[in-house]
């Protein structure tokens, strides 16, 4: 990356002790739309359909057919707005605050239902533990506007580095996505090989990992983890991945998590942090890559 671009790359600071309150509430918001998407697109391979994007000023859903209409969703974190707009020209907004998720989701709907969008949704969480229907969930009311906004830089900014690496792979490679359940941005390839069944897998998971995959993405610490960090894992997990050594040095093997660590508050005070990064994600692919006797003669750019 040149230096032009790093410089426009900005890293905050994000301690998840600061803005765990709201990173829970907003996280339930964004179920809320990412719920939205999943009834009203097909599904695609892997549930890449339901994903949010990063936008030039947050987070959004591409545009969804309705009808004879299509529909945006998109969490504006610089004027802190919610925007719905409709390919006909009707809009409406509803402003993020700190508000309970009972009350953004019943305004979200009422603002839905005046666009004369009518779309059920599946109200209860996903992937969280001790999931509270969003109509009945008063415990989720926070909103820091700094801290919103802090956290839109760091993935825009991941993103940015994830499109830079985008170019040295070959084979098939998913959207950057923003995974609602997970709470996280994350970007895979794929070996072109079919994977063996997973345990105990549910039909979510069976679709997501139905192929061999190698998968980077940005993690805010959410799930008792407590602390930002870039992360690579490979599923299935190759024998002897977890004796590999992955650079910068500070990025380490989790035998808990299972995959490799490189904690953003380590990466933010390197000399380049975008080149860390990507030194990161590329040591930590090739590690699984050659684990799992990937093709890469075939898959990557030389």
């Amino acid at each position: 990356m040149s230096d032009a671009a790093e410089d426009k790359i900005v890293w905050p600071e994000l301690p998840w002790s600061a803005w765990s309150k709201t990173a829970e509430t907003l996280h339930m918001w964004t179920q809320v739309v990412g719920k939205t998407r999943l009834a009203l697109t097909p599904l695609q391979n892997h549930w890449w359909n339901v994903a949010l994007r990063v936008t030039a000023r947050g987070l959004g859903t591409p545009s969804m057919a309705y009808g004879d209409d299509v529909l945006d969703i998109e969490f504006d974190f610089i004027d802190h707005v919610l925007h719905m707009r409709c390919g006909t020209g009707r809009n409406e907004s509803l402003e993020l605050k700190p508000r309970s998720v009972a009350d953004f989701y019943r305004e979200y709907m009422r603002r839905l239902d005046a666009l004369g969008v009518r779309v059920k949704i599946w109200t209860l969480p996903c992937e969280v533990a001790d999931p509270i229907r969003f109509d009945q969930d008063t415990q989720h009311n926070a909103y820091d506007a700094e801290y919103a906004h802090r956290f839109w830089q760091v993935l825009a900014g991941t993103q940015k580095v994830f499109r830079a690496w985008t170019t040295d792979f070959l084979g098939k490679v998913s959207p950057i996505n923003f995974y609602w359940g997970s709470f996280d941005l994350a970007m895979t390839r794929f070996s072109g090989r079919a994977a063996p069944p997973r345990p105990g897998a549910d039909s979510i998971q069976r679709e997501a990992y139905s192929h061999e995959v190698i998968s980077a993405g940005f993690w805010p610490g959410n799930g008792g983890y407590g602390a930002a960090s870039f992360y690579c894992y490979a599923a299935p997990v190759p024998e002897g991945l977890a004796e590999k050594i992955v650079s910068p040095a500070v990025a380490k093997w989790d035998k808990t998590l299972g995959e490799f660590i490189f904690r953003y508050d380590d990466m933010r005070v390197q000399p380049s942090p975008e080149s860390a990064l990507l030194e990161f994600m590329e040591s930590a692919y090739a590690a699984a890559a050659d684990a799992a006797k990937w093709d890469r003669a075939a898959l990557d750019r030389h």
